[in-house]
């Protein structure tokens, strides 16, 4: 079967279960549903964990167990850059289901891990990964002094023992 004739088929088979008001004048089919998930105590016990904490990681599993590869490549970059692990709360979103999709409205980011420095959504793997690789988290984590052991060079600048040694 060519892929025109499936196409008009499926087309046919929609009509089916298309719902009466679809068909109703000024009824735009594409229109998204929007279901709020996000209770307002909710969204109170989320800015209490961001802003009380000066790095959250909102992720599947923990760092010692991850249970997905987005979630321990952020704690591997954050292992790299040498955070200050004292100054990272992490919150397993596998263990509350209400958490996980109020964190999605909370965001407005869709898939975890998520990452918040100093009360601030900073993004997901990609973009951690992203700033890794330029040097701008580098710069973050230093700025917001979320280092093991700052070191200052000659030149004014802190660098980690670990940067230091490479």
């Amino acid at each position: 079967m060519n892929v025109f004739k499936a196409a008009t088929r499926l087309g046919r088979l929609s009509s089916l279960f298309t719902h009466s008001l679809s068909r109703k004048p000024g009824f735009r089919q594409n229109t998204p549903v929007f279901v709020r998930q996000l209770s307002d105590s909710l969204r109170k016990d989320i800015d209490t964990i961001v802003k009380s904490n000066d790095v959250t990681l909102f992720m599947k599993g923990t760092p010692e167990a991850p249970q997905c590869g987005f979630s321990r490549a952020v704690v591997q970059i954050f292992r790299i850059q040498g955070l200050d692990f004292s100054k990272l709360k992490t919150v397993d979103i596998l263990q509350d289901q209400d958490l996980r999709e109020g964190l999605k409205e909370y965001s407005s980011w869709l898939t975890f891990p998520q990452v918040y420095v100093k009360g601030e959504f900073v993004g997901g793997c990609d973009i951690m990964l992203n700033m890794h690789q330029s040097g701008e988290l580098e710069d973050l984590l230093m700025k917001e002094k979320l280092v093991v052991n700052p070191t200052e060079t000659t030149d004014g600048e802190t660098k980690t023992e670990h940067q230091k040694a490479g």
